[in-house]
């Protein structure tokens, strides 16, 4: 597996309105081959600027990296890419890790 993230700091005044364009957009993701799920999180480390997280769950860097390699599922869904970095303190910090190991707890999800 591997995992992409994406962590924004949002100035408070503005977070209503990061939040909402994130929650409301369509997503197209869910549809790339290999994509398993993207959660988006909130962070209740630090009030301000207000932390935002994303992660998408490959089944594996080939998977990501073919739909990062100019699929045009990529190029749609990055069409209104920086139109939001108004609502942004400094650039998104991004990273991509493989996943070693997984432990699963006792009970699923929701």
């Amino acid at each position: 597996m591997f995992v992409v993230v994406n962590r924004f700091k949002v100035r408070l005044d503005w977070h209503p309105d990061f939040r909402r364009r994130w929650l409301d957009r369509a997503v197209l993701l869910n549809t790339a081959p290999g994509c398993l799920m993207i959660p988006f999180l909130k962070s209740s480390a630090y009030p301000n600027p207000v932390a935002y997280i994303s992660h998408a769950f490959w089944a594996s860097r080939e998977a990501f990296e073919a739909w990062r390699g100019g699929s045009d599922l990529f190029q749609t869904a990055h069409k209104n890419a920086g139109k939001g970095e108004h609502l942004t303190i400094g650039q998104r910090a991004f990273s991509a890790s493989e996943v070693l190991r997984t432990v699963e707890g006792m009970e699923q999800a929701a």
